[in-house]
């Protein structure tokens, strides 16, 4: 197997999409700081595709490269050298953990370095971050990375960075922490993974109301001094399932939402209807609550078709008058799921749209 360039530039093995789709996720996160491109290229030119384990101990040779430059730049008081390889360790750590089985004690141990890399990054930050632990089920408590934009005294707005159920908030620090901090804004990120490597995960990712997460993690951010939970917004990130649009459905103290808006749930019960040979889909009850603004972002390279998602909105709207679909093509990047492919296009614009309405929230 060879490594290659595809026509449209997304570099990538022909005969392994999931890793390919996660490689072009390495290579973009490098803008932000999450990888760089050279360390890239470099361990995919040494994965041995004829050795299962190759992909894990490449990953996680230049990650532990990178962690101990980082905690050798914080002996020698080089705190801006030493939080650039620790994100870029976290990057690298969560591409080794890729292929790993849940229960696979390489993967824990994985995590596990990946967790001490952010608590050192959130520690020795300009503005110190908090690892916080947020009560939801009995003996499930949510864990969190709490940021204070740097320059801002009193209480700031907030920004809930939320991703798909599996996604890890430890890539959000490079993702998506500098653009709330430039638009003063504190940032909350968070999963669904709870404390350590989330052996229990498995068991809560089949609950039918992961949803009531969402009003939980609100119930701590309004306890805050330091935040104005008047101006308090959620970004689902990845978009690829409607959780999130119904944590927010049942709950009117969000400011604004970017997340699918329902549209999911849509798509699914708008698959039965289809089957007769037109479209017939009803708003669910959870996207007919949704009461404050809501930004969609979509790409025209995602799981759905745009004009499918354009059906979608239509639809939408029709009880919902302030939501926004934005769809990014191919031919400006950030059109891949998840905008794997160019997350700093996407945020420019998700974080510009957040920040106008926290602006625009009563006071």
């Amino acid at each position: 197997m060879r490594f290659e360039a595809s026509p449209s530039g997304q570099a990538c093995w022909p005969d392994r999409e999931d890793l390919s789709v996660e490689f072009v996720r390495l290579l973009a996160s490098a803008q932000e700081g999450g990888a760089a491109v050279a360390e890239c290229l470099m361990v995919a030119s040494r994965i041995d595709f004829d050795d299962d384990d190759s992909w894990y101990l490449e990953w996680k040779r230049i990650a532990d490269t990178n962690a101990g430059r980082g905690d050798a730049a914080l002996r020698d008081g080089n705190l801006s050298t030493a939080r650039s390889n620790w994100l870029r360790a976290i990057g690298y750590y969560q591409a080794a953990a890729f292929q790993l089985e849940a229960a696979d004690s390489k993967r824990h141990a994985v995590i596990e370095s990946m967790r001490r890399c952010a608590t050192s990054f959130l520690q020795h930050r300009d503005r110190p971050g908090e690892v916080v632990s947020i009560p939801w089920l009995s003996d499930y408590p949510l864990e969190a990375y709490f940021l204070p934009p740097r320059g801002t005294a009193g209480r700031a707005p907030a920004v809930i960075c939320i991703g798909e159920p599996g996604q890890r908030k430890e890539e959000f620090l490079h993702k998506m922490a500098r653009h709330a901090d430039e638009r003063g804004m504190a940032l909350l990120a968070i999963d669904l993974f709870g404390a350590g490597a989330g052996d229990a995960f498995e068991d809560i990712v089949g609950r039918r109301d992961l949803e009531t997460a969402i009003s939980h993690v609100m119930d701590y951010l309004v306890e805050r001094h330091d935040v104005d939970e008047r101006r308090v917004a959620i970004l689902g990130d990845g978009g690829s399932s409607s959780f999130v649009a119904r944590g927010i459905a049942f709950d009117d103290r969000f400011a604004a939402a970017v997340c699918d808006g329902g549209i999911w749930d849509l798509q699914e019960r708008a698959f039965l209807h289809d089957r007769v040979g037109h479209f017939n889909a009803s708003l669910s009850t959870a996207s007919r609550n949704i009461r404050c603004p809501v930004l969609i972002p979509a790409g025209e390279r995602g799981w759905l078709k745009p004009e499918r998602a354009r059906q979608l909105y239509e639809v939408l709207r029709t009880e919902h008058s302030d939501v926004t679909l934005k769809i990014f093509k191919a031919d400006e990047t950030a059109a891949m799921q998840g905008h794997a492919d160019n997350p700093t296009l996407a945020n420019e614009y998700i974080f510009d749209w957040i920040a106008a309405h926290l602006r625009n929230s009563p006071t």
